[in-house]
């Protein structure tokens, strides 16, 4: 996932050439690296008010130590671009060998791929109590509907204290699977896909429209 286009900075390098090539590149951060060691991450915003001229050895009391180890799966580099607002994720071997960036939007993709979000079909949330979450009972509902989940992922709503399993679904049609967790007291907090009732309704309206205009 190393990306082999983003350059990376020398403690030479002026505070101009940092960040033009960080415009260049549309990042906001940018490895530093000396004798293929990674020194550091340099932000933009530590940057502007800067002396362009000025050598980034000056101002290396700035740099960010953040990385990711190159055996590290991809998610804990997902983590860390969360938690410190990266662009991109520096990449390190044991003792700071330096391999490179994995830029965030490589990351967005190949999470989507992974969590299925790229794949076709439909999405449905529910929100529950965590003791009323069973999984074996949640499958058994969708795979009543001739459907199976492709994915299923839980989390905590903080703002109302809940908890919210998100469901991917290997088919578009899910208005007989809402339908059906509805029926069994299951709060349906979002869902996404094609409604074949309401598809059915819009039809009877047109045909009625239609007739009204003969």
């Amino acid at each position: 996932m190393i990306s082999t286009s983003i350059p990376s900075l020398k403690l030479t390098d002026s505070v101009f050439q940092a960040m033009e090539l960080m415009a260049e590149f549309c990042v906001k951060q940018l490895p530093v690296v000396a004798s293929d060691k990674y020194i550091g991450l340099v932000f933009e915003d530590d940057l502007v008010n800067l002396d362009d001229s000025a050598e980034l050895e000056s101002v290396s009391t700035h740099f960010s130590r953040v990385s990711v180890h190159g055996g590290m799966h991809f998610i804990e580099a997902v983590q860390t671009a969360n938690d410190y607002h990266l662009t991109v994720v520096p990449v390190v071997e044991k003792e700071n060998d330096f391999l490179g960036v994995i830029m965030v939007i490589d990351l967005l993709r190949h999470l989507g791929k992974i969590t299925g979000a790229s794949e076709p079909g439909g999405l449905l949330v529910l929100e529950m109590d965590q003791r009323n979450f069973s999984f074996a009972e949640i499958s058994k509902l969708i795979e009543t509907n001739d459907a199976q989940i492709t994915q299923l992922n839980t989390s905590w709503d903080s703002g109302s204290d809940t908890f919210i399993v998100t469901i991917k679904i290997n088919k578009f049609e899910i208005s007989d699977i809402v339908a059906t967790f509805q029926r069994y007291d299951y709060q349906v907090k979002y869902y996404f896909g094609e409604e074949l009732y309401e598809n059915e309704l819009k039809d009877n309206y047109d045909h009625l429209m239609n007739y009204l205009s003969i």
